[in-house]
């Protein structure tokens, strides 16, 4: 069966007509970000702020319009309601803002947490995946969200090359290693830029937490985006978050972010779980020899100062890149190598401290 092709997913919408304008919603140019690959699409509905979620119904037809093109197997339209810019505040000026309360929370998730960075490249995203894998060793039903909307690892890293599927008015996340794993990543071509604004990649997010059929899980590792940004903030604010990991590495620079990373769960009242320090000593793989080549010990260092726990240290060596890059990650292919059993160290102290976390209502205080 031959695939839609932007012309005609465009063609499709056009004939969706806004109640609001009385033309359609290509005309008033409310669809942003399409992308295609392999049957399944994905856009963004821009209106109003003041329509809000009256719009859901629009968002609705819109999909239903695409979804019944031949050649599309499934259908993410997620909805953009922009708010009006604020008013400069004078120089100095502290605003006090208390955060709606969280979400609920996700149906049949039991516990959800954070792996987070201040900088990118320090390996969160690998560190994700193992810790969530140690989890699953543990005996926990485990899910994986790739909440890097921009860069998503989580595809190469679990060799994820299939789309997810409907399982009713949900989608189904895709299993590897026995845990629940879902991606932006899953929907389009590596090389595909996301060329979204925030409040689109807010609302995918909150899409991906509250439409993807994630029960029954013990613990959702949510690999955050590198940063302390909008996105950041909306998953902070809107999910009862358990706990945050913070992963840096021994390098001051990267250990000056992961501060600023740790100040932020800390001001959304998220409790930090811990620091872990990746690529903290390189291991030769033929003499044995370790070297600090980052320096070491500068997140323990940085931790004890910011009276945060130490987690662990995750040794810089090839077997983990090589198992990364091959989506055979380590603690699932060789759990009793001396590495895999670092990650495992680790997730048994998470495991501990969500077992006892109690998650504050959130207040944040912007300067």
């Amino acid at each position: 069966m031959p695939q839609a092709t932007r012309d005609d997913v465009l063609k499709a919408l056009d004939g969706v007509i806004d109640p609001h304008s009385g033309r359609s919603v290509v005309h008033e140019d409310l669809v942003q970000g399409l992308v295609l690959k392999d049957g399944h699409v994905g856009f963004a509905l821009e209106v109003d702020h003041a329509r809000g979620r009256e719009a859901e119904p629009l968002r609705k037809a819109c999909e239903d319009a695409v979804h019944a093109l031949p050649g599309v197997l499934s259908v993410t339209a997620v909805l953009t309601a922009h708010s009006e810019t604020r008013a400069p505040q004078p120089h100095g000026h502290r605003a006090h803002q208390h955060a709606s309360p969280p979400q609920a929370g996700i149906p049949g998730v039991d516990a959800i947490i954070a792996v987070a960075s201040g900088k990118g490249g320090v390996g969160k995203s690998t560190v994700a995946v193992n810790l969530a894998l140690g989890l699953k060793a543990l005996g926990l039903k485990v899910g994986l969200l790739d909440a890097d909307i921009y860069g998503p690892s989580v595809p190469r890293l679990l060799a994820i090359t299939e789309k997810p599927e409907a399982e009713g008015n949900k989608l189904a996340p895709i299993v590897r290693y026995g845990i629940k794993a879902m991606s932006i990543g899953f929907l389009v071509n590596e090389d595909t830029p996301m060329i979204w604004r925030g409040p689109m990649v807010q609302n995918a997010l909150t899409q991906m937490m509250n439409d993807v059929a994630w029960a029954p899980l013990d613990v959702l590792v949510i690999d955050m985006p590198p940063g302390t940004g909008d996105a950041q903030l909306t998953i902070a604010q809107r999910v009862p978050l358990k706990g945050a990991v913070i992963v840096s590495t021994p390098q001051d620079i990267a250990l000056i972010d992961a501060r600023k990373g740790l100040a932020m769960f800390r001001k959304t009242q998220v409790p930090v779980f811990g620091i872990i320090e990746n690529m903290s000593t390189f291991v030769c793989p033929h003499c044995g020899h370790e070297s600090h080549i980052f320096g070491h010990g500068g997140a323990r260092e940085t931790a004890k100062a910011l009276n945060a726990p130490f987690l662990g240290e995750i040794p810089l060596v090839p077997a983990i890149r090589e198992t990364s890059d091959a989506g055979t990650p380590i603690v699932a292919t060789a759990p009793e190598s001396a590495e895999a059993k670092a990650f495992l160290l680790i997730a048994e102290q998470v495991a501990a401290k969500i077992a006892t976390s109690q998650r504050a209502a959130p207040k944040i205080v912007i300067e």
